[in-house]
C-alpha cells in the first residue's frame, strides 16, 4: 500500500508548517492536529496512511496517543512514526513499545523522513 495521506500531530505551529511544507512538496496529502485527543479523533475520521506523532504536547502526550491509536481495532493498522526532540534511547524504546513503528529525532532531515515513509509503504 502506497502512503499518500499523512497526519502530522504536533503542538508547535512552526513544526507543523515545516513538516507540512516538506511532505506536500514530496507529493503527499497532509492533515494536521495540534494535540493527542484530536489525533485519535482524526485517525478514525480521516484514516490516514501514516501518522507523524510528536511526544511533548499538552493534555494527552504522543506516547499516550500512540498507545490509544495502535491498540484500537479501528486504527491499529495505521503506522506511526514518533517525530520528537526527545533523543534518549529510553524514549525511543518507550515510543516503540507504545506501538510506533519508527522514531525520528528533530530537527527532521527531509531525506531521512521521506525514506522512512517510503519504507512503510
Amino acid at each position: 500500500m502506497a502512503i499518500r495521506k499523512i497526519l502530522i500531530v504536533d503542538d508547535s505551529p512552526t513544526e507543523r508548517h515545516v513538516l507540512n511544507d516538506m511532505l506536500t512538496k514530496a507529493g503527499f496529502e497532509v492533515f494536521s492536529s495540534d494535540n493527542g485527543e484530536d489525533a485519535i479523533h482524526k485517525s478514525k475520521q480521516l484514516k490516514p496512511d501514516l501518522i507523524l506523532m510528536d511526544v511533548v504536547m499538552p493534555g494527552l502526550n504522543g506516547f499516550q496517543a500512540t498507545r490509544a491509536i495502535s491498540r484500537d481495532p479501528e486504527t491499529r493498522s495505521i503506522p506511526i512514526i514518533m517525530c520528537t526532540s526527545k533523543s534518549q534511547e529510553t524514549d525511543k524504546i518507550w515510543g516503540l513499545r507504545q506501538g510506533a513503528r519508527d522514531y525520528i529525532v528533530k530537527p527532521v532531515n527531509r531525506d531521512e523522513l521521506i525514506a522512512k515513509i517510503q519504507s512503510m509503504g
